[in-house]
């Protein structure tokens, strides 16, 4: 999948994933892609929970030997 920038958040826990993909998403222009890669388990519900009430919309989220990977397009 496309993207416009990619997030590091791997060995990063809870709330510090969406903190960052939160100020990550900030410096995107409307409809630009952020790829986030993290390791922490709880990043899944929270993405989805995250992505609900900002209204960004969470186009995949993928798990690959224990990292995750979120692709968030910026409402």
């Amino acid at each position: 999948m496309n993207f416009d920038k990619e997030l590091d958040a791997k060995g990063l826990n809870c709330p510090l994933p969406i903190l960052r993909t939160k100020k990550a998403l900030g410096e995107l222009a409307a409809g630009q892609v952020l790829k986030v890669i993290a390791t922490d388990p709880g990043s899944v519900k929270d993405m989805a929970a995250f992505a609900k009430q900002t209204g960004n919309e969470l186009l995949s989220s993928a798990e690959a030997g224990g990292e995750y990977q979120f692709f968030m397009k910026k409402k």
